[in-house]
């Protein structure tokens, strides 16, 4: 049988598709842009039919018609990155978050340690030799695709087809449900003057024929907007958005010095606009890879001269970092950070960079504090951190000592909170006595 003929065969409805998930089954669910939501809303009207439904993932977008109150009888929400539809689930003891690094979630699908039943994945339609691309999210997809026992796509001719370590053969597909739905978009505001102070201190860290990696938001977005007059630029990043398309546009990311997948744009993700996503499909500047090889610290720290650009929600005087909670409030996860800190602190020339706003909470709370909040997680250790940038400077802090860290991250506060913080760390014994 051809694959043609394979993939009508396997054509279902939403809801005959989900009738192959059982109680007790462990579903993988693809996210960012790729969440399959008809896939889930089908899943949400069979509630009543099921129970002890663990539901794995990462970062969902959107409502999540799975996390509503009341589907934690039925359905069991297992995160490693909570994002804005899971973290009221999470923090109110409805659903769980996995701390991971995230080279390493793969690897336990792959091993076995977490079995996978059945995956629902978001895919393009197939090409001329019956292969679907997972679009806009490979990342942990592919290992769990490949593990799964049965998968089930959601074909969209609105995804891209994106290149590279992404795709997936009909014949390996129990069901296919097409839909024809916007792939989702992540919403692009203007970089606050705060933020484009930050994004020209980083930028001065930027030399011609750097590597990136960069997030999303406006510290990254006021990064590369400052990167203009730069030459020969390469990405070697978890994710892209707009601001790396801008650049390429303009001749300032070519990729031709890059010491690994020279003149191409490495990442594991999209999250972005309708324009980003047309410009990926069917690119061969993009080469999209599983996450356990766009973010395997051995794997950057082959990019010379790889600078990572991350953020956090606060850090102490002593350098800890922390970016997953708010106190004991889970806010989002590990994700790359701690990936690409590593992986570019290892590589040749290469600086590893946190970028914050000296405050938070319309300027009345410090992100730099003396003691990071009661249960927040630290995600970077202290013997991590070399560049750490804010509004006012940059501090570097690797191989410094605790009175250095001190006064360097002092020095970089907004100055309202750094009388406070010099007495906090007179009080905790971080300076010298007076």
């Amino acid at each position: 049988m051809n694959w043609a003929s394979i993939y009508r065969s396997r054509l279902r409805s939403a809801e005959e598709a989900v009738a192959l998930i059982q109680s007790g089954h462990r579903v993988y669910v693809a996210g960012n842009g790729a969440a399959p939501f008809a896939l889930l809303r089908a899943l949400a009207a069979r509630a009543s039919e099921l129970h002890d439904v663990e539901l794995i993932h990462g970062p969902i977008f959107g409502e999540n018609p799975l996390s509503r109150p009341g589907m934690e009888r039925h359905f069991r929400l297992n995160t490693f990155f909570v994002g804005s539809a899971d973290r009221e689930a999470v923090n109110s003891g409805r659903a769980d978050y996995i701390p991971i690094h995230l080279h390493q979630i793969p690897r336990i699908f792959k091993s076995g340690q977490v079995p996978i039943d059945v995956a629902l994945i978001h895919t393009s339609p197939p090409d001329e030799h019956g292969f679907l691309s997972y679009g806009v999210e490979c990342l942990m997809t592919k290992a769990a695709a490949e593990r799964a026992r049965i998968v089930i796509a959601q074909v969209n001719p609105r995804m891209p087809r994106t290149l590279g370590d992404v795709f997936i053969h009909v014949s390996r597909l129990e069901a296919l449900v097409e839909v024809d739905e916007p792939i989702p978009e992540l919403e692009r505001r203007p970089a606050t003057d705060v933020e484009l102070r930050i994004g020209r201190y980083v930028a001065e860290l930027v030399d011609d024929g750097d590597t990136l990696q960069v997030g999303i938001g406006g510290i990254p977005d006021a990064v590369l907007a400052h990167l203009k007059d730069r030459r020969d630029l390469g990405v070697h990043s978890e994710m892209v958005s707009d601001g790396i398309m801008e650049l390429l546009e303009a001749g300032v990311i070519t990729g031709a010095r890059k010491t690994l997948h020279t003149g191409k744009v490495v990442a594991s993700f999209i999250l972005s606009s309708q324009t980003m996503y047309a410009y990926v499909h069917n690119n061969p500047v993009f080469e999209f890879h599983p996450c356990d090889y766009t973010n395997d610290p051995f794997i950057i720290a082959r990019n010379d001269r790889m600078v990572a650009i991350n953020s956090a929600l606060e850090i102490d005087l002593t350098g800890q970092v922390c970016a997953d909670s708010l106190g004991t409030s889970i806010y989002s996860g590990f994700g790359g950070q701690v990936d690409f800190i590593r992986g570019a602190a290892a590589a040749r020339g290469g600086k590893p960079v946190i970028a914050l706003p000296s405050t938070a909470q319309g300027g009345t709370v410090s992100r730099i504090v003396p003691l990071l909040k009661p249960g927040a997680g630290v995600v970077t250790t202290r013997a991590d951190v070399h560049y750490v940038v804010t509004e006012y400077g940059v501090a570097y802090l690797f191989g410094k000592n605790l009175r250095q860290r001190a006064e360097a991250l002092i020095a970089i506060a907004h100055p309202a909170f750094r009388e406070a913080l010099e007495r906090a760390a007179y009080e905790r014994g971080l300076l010298r006595s007076r």
